[in-house]
């Protein structure tokens, strides 16, 4: 029965033939967006270009100078070994000298960091408590806001002093007005269609990670609508770097979903078989069956070492899942069968977070700065922050304890 489902080589060739045709408004118009620009060489060229730390560094001593300063202090801490290294950590916890094979190593994994200053204070926070910082960062503020302020400088100059991974979330989405059947991020789960991003928009998600990629070197960003997975995809078979993550959101959570995405990635990969699909963030409703399954669709498509299955550990403490929420005892068994795994950690250790005065809302990820600051509400949502940080030091201490090899922030530790 299993030959039945053998994809016919004539399907194949039809979908090339619609995909190469002359006359093509869907491909033509992504096509147009690109060739604007100059074309994937120079696009790439460019990005390479303005991505550089001492470029992006420059750009921004003239808007905050106060973070450069503080920059050149994170470089200098590193530089003199201030960070505890993970040998240090190791025995400090009392840990296992001897790990399983490091190609099990699971990514620490934070969300999301929304502003520049925060980061400073995790990075003060670690080295006087001999913490680790995490090698992976999500970041779910507004574009045009950070870009404006400065954030967007620091954070993603931060990124290369640390040697961490990092995902940028564009504004082009749903929650924007383009779905005119969403009232604003609280009725995102009263409608079937998700956060979308409707008819035109996947043009206008094209141009502005183009623009952040070419003037910030902005790499891999958040995707959230199956039309951007599959622009994507197209992007980076013409040539264009792209990297990008599936979010949660998008609700990956059985195997045949699963195999969906990872074959599309497959189909439209490069000649090398690399793929911008870089992080698969399933649902948070996943067992620890269905990311294995993920496993071993991902390992027979060959993207074991190129697709990373990031998991929630835990979760805000309102507006997402019902808590508590605290997958680390799953984690603890899956991490020694399924490699190239991230925990992912949006929320507190939620005994932590049942405590404070203003847990973790995924609602507040939405909120403008100034209404923030009105609100007077950046001290509970750096502490907030801060907790996830503390989340993610309890996974590494397990993890560790139970001979699992974890990721930190790889030039600080």
């Amino acid at each position: 029965m299993k030959e039945k489902l053998e994809i016919d080589y004539q399907a194949l060739n039809e979908v090339n033939q619609f995909l190469t045709k002359k006359d093509n408004p869907v491909i033509d118009k992504m096509i147009k967006i690109v060739d604007k620009y100059g074309g994937p060489q120079k696009i790439n060229d460019l990005a390479q270009k303005n991505g550089k730390i001492e470029v992006l560094m420059e750009k921004l001593r003239s808007k905050k100078p106060e973070y450069v300063d503080q920059l050149n202090w994170l470089m200098e801490q590193r530089d003199n070994k201030k960070f505890i290294s993970m040998d240090d950590y190791k025995n400090k916890i009392n840990a296992p000298r001897n790990m399983i094979d490091e190609s099990y190593q699971v990514t620490l994994e934070i969300s999301s960091l929304h502003y520049f200053p925060w980061l400073i204070s995790e990075a003060k926070q670690s080295i006087e408590r001999g913490e680790l910082m995490p090698s992976r960062f999500i970041r779910v503020r507004f574009m045009k806001e950070q870009e404006e302020d400065g954030d967007l400088l620091a954070t993603i100059s931060a990124m290369k002093i640390l040697g961490a991974s990092w995902v940028e979330n564009l504004d082009t989405k749903g929650t924007d007005g383009s779905n005119i059947h969403l009232g604003g991020p609280e009725t995102i789960t009263g409608y079937f269609g998700g956060i979308g991003q409707p008819n035109d928009y996947v043009y206008k998600w094209i141009e502005e990670f183009l623009y952040y990629y070419i003037n910030y070197g902005v790499r891999q960003v958040l995707n959230i609508n199956g039309g951007t997975v599959l622009a994507g995809y197209f992007l980076y078979k013409l040539g264009i770097d792209i990297e990008f993550k599936i979010s949660v959101f998008m609700g990956n959570d059985n195997p045949f979903h699963v195999l969906w995405t990872l074959l599309t990635a497959k189909l439209f990969a490069r000649e090398d078989g690399t793929t911008p699909l870089i992080g698969f963030n399933l649902s948070n409703s996943v067992n620890n069956e269905t990311i294995y399954s993920t496993g071993e669709i991902r390992k027979a498509l060959g993207f074991e070492d190129i697709v990373r299955i990031e998991h929630h550990i835990v979760e805000t403490a309102k507006g997402i899942v019902k808590q508590p929420y605290d997958r680390l005892p799953e984690l603890i068994e899956i991490a020694r069968k399924v490699k190239n795994i991230s925990a992912k950690h949006e929320g507190g250790i939620p005994e932590v977070e049942e405590k404070r005065e203003h847990p973790s809302d995924i609602l507040e990820y939405f909120l403008p700065k100034n209404e923030i600051i009105e609100k007077n509400l950046m001290p509970y949502l750096e502490q907030n922050y801060l907790d996830k940080h503390d989340a993610v030091q309890r996974t590494a201490q397990e993890l560790l304890k139970n001979s699992i090899p974890v990721k930190a922030a790889p030039k600080l530790h």
